[in-house]
């Protein structure tokens, strides 16, 4: 049996694996979104529906299966950043600054920069 199919659609380790490798890929306002959802997500005053519309946006975020393949030049990470926006908007309210501060220390680790869109 393909290992892929073990694995569930979204997951922890599969979400950190993709944002590490693709991280400069990607470039910092796909990662960004991706880490505002993910801390959210954490929170335990985030509620269950937001959590679930958070995980299915991260869980298209790392499926190899894209509208448009992430290894597309300039244009494959479109569409996840598309829906990590969507979700975003949907889940604002439980983007708290404390979320802001934890993806602001992560994108720092890896961009070198502290700058974060508010």
């Amino acid at each position: 049996m393909n290992e892929l199919q073990n694995t569930p659609p979204y997951s922890e380790s599969n979400f950190w694996e993709k944002l590490k490798k693709f991280a400069k890929v990607a470039g910092k306002e796909v990662i960004e979104k991706a880490l505002f959802l993910y801390y959210a997500a954490q929170q335990p005053a985030t509620p269950l529906w937001a959590k679930t519309a958070i995980y299915g946006a991260l869980a298209y975020f790392i499926s190899p299966i894209d509208m448009l393949p992430d290894l597309t030049p300039l244009l494959g990470y479109t569409d996840d950043l598309s829906i990590l926006a969507a979700a975003l908007v949907t889940v604002a309210s439980y983007i708290t600054d404390e979320v802001k501060h934890k993806a602001r220390d992560k994108m720092q680790t890896w961009f070198g920069s502290p700058e974060l869109k508010e």
